[in-house]
């Protein structure tokens, strides 16, 4: 059964890592995808012909999360190929090791304008039409590191706490009027931008790990599908964390 047959998502960060499986496995339940990345549309080629080879269509549109007038401009092509966006999953991302003492105004602002405010663009941009509608899903990709902090990162785990907390007030706002809004935790995850990990760290956080191994990004995808599809009807506000045991709530 295709759990998203002809819905229309919007994975942005998706030409790679877990938006790239996420937006594989939405094709694979019947769903087109805009991708939308910074990276080039070479980059994300792989995605787009495993949605192709999955039946589906899949645009892409670079996109910088952060830059208002481009997420506008995301949004608008997306509608123009789609008609409607059914789910919206801010999943781009980035982030950076400083100690507090030597993080950079710079690097704050970077940080935070991808993870937190480009959360919040692309979700304005979209909830109008979804309002309108009556429906739709929102789906935040957070962090563990916003549930517990993280050593060097205090950048990145305050930008993925404000993911968290974005996620329960605006459900606590829209959740009477058909939006769901939740949100998806992942532990450490084997991606190109866990290999940005420093070892010393990689090592420690392995050490950590009740599973006693890093995630795979397809161990992250089914967690988007169930929230994009009818099944999560009565989840509201929710963190689901695919972690490993690095988290336990």
């Amino acid at each position: 059964m295709e759990k998203l047959l002809d819905r229309v998502a919007i994975v942005t960060g998706g030409a790679r890592g877990i938006g790239g499986a996420i937006a594989t496995a939405f094709a694979g339940e019947g769903a087109d995808v805009v991708i939308a990345d910074r990276l080039g549309e070479d980059a994300a080629r792989p995605v787009l012909d495993a949605v192709a080879d999955a039946g589906r269509r899949a645009v892409f549109v670079h996109t910088d999360v952060s830059d208002e007038a481009s997420v506008r401009a995301m949004v608008d092509r997306a509608y123009e190929e789609f008609g409607e966006i059914d789910v919206l999953v801010n999943n781009a991302g980035t982030f950076g090791q400083f100690f507090l003492q030597d993080l950079a105004v710079e690097e704050w602002d970077r940080v935070i304008g991808v993870n937190l405010r480009g959360v919040f663009l692309c979700t304005r941009m979209v909830l109008p039409r979804m309002l309108d509608r009556g429906r739709g899903k929102i789906i935040n990709v957070a962090s563990q590191l916003g549930q517990i902090g993280g050593t060097e990162m205090v950048h990145y785990s305050a930008s993925k706490a404000g993911v968290i907390g974005f996620t329960k007030a605006l459900a606590r706002e829209v959740s009477t009027k058909g939006i769901h809004v939740n949100a998806i935790a992942p532990g450490p995850i084997l991606t190109d931008m866990m290999a940005e990990e420093t070892d010393e760290w990689a090592a420690q956080k392995l050490s950590e790990l009740p599973i006693g191994r890093f995630g795979e990004v397809h161990e992250v995808a089914p967690t988007a599908v169930f929230l994009a599809s009818d099944e999560s009807s009565y989840y509201v506000g929710q963190t689901l964390c695919p972690n490993g045991g690095d988290v336990m709530l």
